[in-house]
């Protein structure tokens, strides 16, 4: 008798703890769905596949997020290493896609507008035709460009720009300091520099009068001097960086147009190429074509891409700070020769 009681005593209590129990899970249930909502594997997801451009490129290439929402973009490729950056932006500065791997990647936007994904890998000849957009929209000061300068000069970048002037020898920009204090106001104004081809501002300097008794090669140690005041070294060691990134397979490692991507292509003054027909791009070392040219118009170049020349456009991708510490990269090829 006094087993028995005991067992029931036990059972009561097993059964009262189970009913507290499914009663407390009960209670739980709307409080658990509100913590599985917060979960980061709930935020708004997109599944991108990377493909060589002949293939497909991105895709989707359009995807939309909101401003201030987490955003997560899982990344795979399906035939070769891809990377993916975008363009503007410090992160993610470049994510490395490997084929039937899925890379993860959380965005946040705080302002509205339209931001250009890429690819940072040269996978093929039109590797640069892997572009994508991702549309921001909500409330917020939208992301607008100004005018780039060559729009506002009015430049027609596509048509020829000889030099009127090149250095007969080679120059010394530190011989032309010493002529700083005899440099009209102009000279040395960013506006002047920007808007100004080496050749043109030669020309100038050369009709001044506190100049006239100077050499034609100290008017260029000159002119070579103010255009590296422009820059520096550490934006120098940048532009080398994102010229070996993105330009150098085109335009070769020493600027004379013989990169890998274009090596079976005929040089940009052969007169055999019928019209239409892509060439090499041009020789940076050839002071006869980099001279005639001012930053802006490289700038616009660079920005606006090369309209079926097979130059990418970096105007979405590039800041401008970026793309002007690579127009002073690139004058370095012909300053040096």
């Amino acid at each position: 008798m006094v087993i028995n009681r005991v067992n029931k005593v036990k059972q009561e209590y097993w059964a009262r703890a189970i009913l507290v129990v499914l009663i407390g899970a009960a209670l739980l249930i709307p409080f658990a769905g509100k913590w599985l909502q917060a979960i980061p594997n709930d935020l708004p997801t997109w599944v991108i596949h990377a493909r060589m451009p002949e293939k497909g490129g991105w895709s989707p290439s359009r995807i939309t997020a909101q401003v201030g929402e987490p955003l997560k973009l899982r990344l795979t490729s399906e035939d070769v290493i891809h990377g993916f950056a975008i363009g503007k932006m410090d992160e993610p500065s470049s994510v490395e896609i490997e084929p039937g791997k899925v890379v993860e990647v959380n965005l946040m936007f705080n302002q509205p507008g339209t931001y250009t994904f890429y690819c940072t890998r040269w996978c093929g000849e039109n590797h640069w035709r892997m572009r994508g957009v991702i549309e921001v929209v909500g409330e917020g000061t939208p992301l607008v460009e100004d005018q780039p300068l060559y729009l506002k000069m009015g430049l027609e970048i596509d048509a020829p720009h000889p030099a009127e002037e090149v250095p007969s020898n080679s120059v010394d920009p530190q011989q032309g300091s010493t002529f700083a204090r005899l440099l009209p106001s102009y000279a040395l104004d960013k506006q002047t520099y920007r808007t100004s081809s080496p050749a043109n501002l030669w020309l100038r300097l050369r009709a001044e009068q506190k100049l006239i008794e100077l050499s034609d090669d100290e008017i260029w140690n000159i002119v070579a001097w103010i255009w590296e005041q422009q820059t520096s070294p550490e934006l120098l060691a940048e532009a080398k960086q994102l010229y070996a990134e993105n330009c150098a397979a085109c335009h070769g490692e020493t600027g004379k147009g013989d990169g890998v991507m274009v090596r079976d292509l005929m040089p940009p003054d052969t007169e055999e190429h019928s019209s239409g027909e892509r060439t090499r791009p041009p020789d940076f070392t050839d002071p006869n074509h980099l001279f005639g040219a001012s930053p802006a118009l490289l700038e616009g170049k660079i920005i606006r891409g090369g309209m079926g020349t097979g130059m990418p456009y970096w105007g979405p991708i590039l800041t401008d700070e970026q793309i002007e510490a690579l127009v002073s990269y690139i004058f370095q090829f012909a300053w040096e020769k």
